[in-house]
């Protein structure tokens, strides 16, 4: 499963370098324009995955096992509601994607198939406990990213440009 992992973080990091390049053709005003998505605009919607990135890598870093690369966390802010802006800055946004999506990938390689396995116990946003397996909690982790982005491209597609390819299929290797 560990290569399962590496290979969602690579994807991850790739999907968000190609749609933020893209999303930097856009104006600020555009940016955060209220498109009438679930977090209106691209830029909301990009600050939206940061946020579940944040939480979710906070709640990983207190598995018992524990992940030397998730150690760094605090120098990111700590939001607490899913629609937080923790970033007003397109710049500051754009730097902090790059430096996470870099923890992500050093994380996914830290996954054993024994932590996989295991469970993991955490509050939601709500202070609702859940215990959960925490290696399909870390497929969720990249699921809900996919989701978004997949909102962020129909929402770069209306302002007339052109979006990169999302499949994954393009980072699979030949057999």
């Amino acid at each position: 499963m560990s290569s399962e992992f590496k290979l969602l973080a690579q994807y991850n990091t790739w999907m968000n370098a190609r749609l933020y390049e893209c999303a930097g053709q856009l104006s600020d005003k555009q940016r955060q324009e209220d498109r009438g998505a679930f977090f209106k605009s691209v830029f909301a919607t990009l600050n939206h995955i940061m946020v579940g990135d944040l939480i979710w890598l906070r709640r990983f870093a207190d598995h018992p096992i524990g992940h030397e690369s998730l150690k760094d966390l605090d120098q990111f802010p700590h939001p607490t509601a899913l629609t937080s802006i923790p970033f007003t800055n397109w710049e500051e946004l754009t730097k902090a994607r790059q430096k996470l999506d870099a923890m992500i990938e050093e994380f996914a390689g830290e996954i054993t198939v024994l932590q996989a396995e295991s469970s993991l116990a955490y509050s939601n946003t709500k202070g609702i406990p859940a215990n959960k397996n925490f290696g399909n909690l870390v497929l969720h982790f990249f699921n809900h990213q996919t989701h978004h982005r997949g909102q962020i491209t129909t929402l770069l597609s209306q302002f007339g440009l052109n979006t990169p390819d999302t499949d994954l299929l393009l980072l699979c290797e030949d057999a």
